[in-house]
C-alpha cells in the first residue's frame, strides 16, 4: 500500500478529482487552502496581495499499482499545465485500519 500526497494550485482540484474518479480511486483527505512556493521557478501561492492564489492538498491510500498509475498520470496532468503547479509524492504505508 502506497499512501499518495498531492498540493496543487486550487484551480487545478477539478482535475485531480475527475482523474481519481476515472481511476476508481474513492478514498482521501482533503485541504481546501493551502499556501506553498515551488522550489524550482512558478509564482508563490500565499493567498496574500501581492500573491493571491492558493494551493490545495490531498492525500489518498491506495494499492501500489494505483499509486503508480496514478502519479504517471499526476506529472502528465502536471506537464499539460506546467503554469499550474502539482506536486505528488508517495510514502510506504506498512499498517491501516
Amino acid at each position: 500500500m502506497k499512501a499518495v500526497f498531492l498540493s496543487c494550485n486550487q484551480s487545478m482540484y477539478d482535475s485531480v478529482m475527475d482523474l481519481m474518479n476515472d481511476m476508481g480511486l474513492r478514498g482521501f483527505t482533503g485541504w481546501e487552502e493551502l499556501i506553498g512556493r515551488g522550489s524550482n521557478d512558478g509564482e508563490p501561492h500565499l493567498g496574500n496581495h501581492a500573491w493571491p492564489s492558493m494551493n490545495s492538498a490531498l492525500i489518498s491510500v491506495m494499492e501500489d499499482a494505483q499509486a503508480a498509475e496514478f502519479l504517471k498520470r499526476l506529472k502528465q496532468l502536471d506537464d499539460d499545465n506546467k503554469k499550474q503547479g502539482i506536486r505528488a509524492f508517495a510514502w510506504s504505508v506498512t499498517d491501516a485500519i
